[in-house]
């Protein structure tokens, strides 16, 4: 998890497109900027950030799905709850499973655990579009890579 630059998929564990389902794993960084003012003295992942990672698994999941011809782009969360606290160091294991996918968009819900227990769950919805340019799709080829994308 690289959180100054969004890049917060370290791996994909599990890529099931027969099954429209994806499960990705990231560690919380045990140092950041982001924690020096979230908290001082008692760093926290911000809520926000859980939910860009639900976003960014889904997306990948979408990605996939559309085999690399089109991408997602967050539109919508619904129903988000986060139910405990995430600090430095912990594990994530982040699961989103594909619900809708047509006119334009695409709907997951997705969910984050840690150590077994749940952390936070949404319903994303995400609007659908080719690639603005060859560069960035290539960029999310060369990303996809690098974090173990085998579909």
């Amino acid at each position: 998890m690289r959180l100054e630059y969004f890049q917060l998929i370290d791996r994909i564990v599990d890529l099931n497109l027969a099954g429209l389902a994806i499960k990705c794993e990231a560690t919380v960084p045990t140092a950041s900027t982001i924690f020096e003012g979230h908290f001082p003295g008692f760093p926290l992942m911000p809520g926000v950030l859980l939910i860009e990672t639900m976003a960014q698994t889904s997306g990948w999941l979408v990605v996939a799905a559309n085999r690399f011809e089109r991408m997602p782009f967050l539109a919508a969360v619904k129903d988000a709850k986060l139910r405990t606290f995430v600090t430095p160091g912990q594990v994530l294991l982040i699961s989103a499973e594909l619900k809708h996918q047509g006119s334009g968009y695409a709907i997951t819900e997705a969910s984050i655990a840690a150590n077994g227990k749940s952390v936070c769950d949404a319903t994303l919805t995400f609007s659908v579009v080719a690639f603005p340019n060859a560069e960035m799709n290539k960029r999310m080829r060369d990303t996809a890579a690098d974090i173990g994308f085998d579909g």
